[in-house]
């Protein structure tokens, strides 16, 4: 797959994102790898993450990922990738850390939230992971996982009508899908 004629204007970031949206993954890696270290800024490791942790190589990603943080420290998504993959590797302190990062970075961003009630979930704290799949149901109410986790929260919590109104409302979007 070629890059369409603007691809000369474009720089090489926007040319490995592009090649990396095509799914041509080679290329988006040697674009990359041809973008000298001191110039690579935070989207390039990341995407150099998300290249590896696509790969199955999550060690290898979760080092581009605290380099694109290292470039900036403002820039959510390489802390919500950490995240995801701590979760993922059964370690819910270190994605809680992270994804409180990201809350405070993105305080709009209901996925975050999402997944720290998922990582209370997996520590047995119901109270904490109702509270963030609230928040999440608060900012992205028709996101069906977001209202089933929040009725599994509240049936445990035993609350049964609000357990029972996120549930219907978890149905009736799955119905929708």
């Amino acid at each position: 797959m070629s890059l369409p004629l603007a691809a000369e204007e474009m720089t090489k970031s926007q040319q490995a994102v592009a090649y990396y949206n095509d799914n041509n993954i080679e290329q988006a890696i040697k674009i990359l790898q041809s973008i000298p270290e001191d110039e690579k800024n935070a989207e390039d490791w990341l995407l150099m993450g998300n290249l590896l942790q696509d790969n199955d190589q999550n060690a290898e990603a979760v080092f581009m990922y605290k380099r694109s943080i290292l470039t900036d420290k403002k820039y959510y998504k390489p802390y919500y990738n950490l995240a995801n993959i701590y979760l993922s590797e059964e370690r819910p302190l270190m994605a809680i850390d992270n994804y409180k990062t990201v809350t405070h970075l993105k305080p709009d961003f209901p996925y975050a939230y999402y997944n720290m009630g998922c990582a209370y979930l997996r520590l047995g704290d119901i109270k904490k992971a109702k509270k963030y799949f609230a928040k999440a149901v608060e900012l992205k109410n028709t996101e069906p996982d977001f209202q089933y986790n929040l009725a599994y929260c509240y049936k445990k919590l035993n609350k049964p009508k609000q357990a029972s109104k996120h549930l219907e409302f978890y149905n009736k979007l799955i119905e929708t899908n």
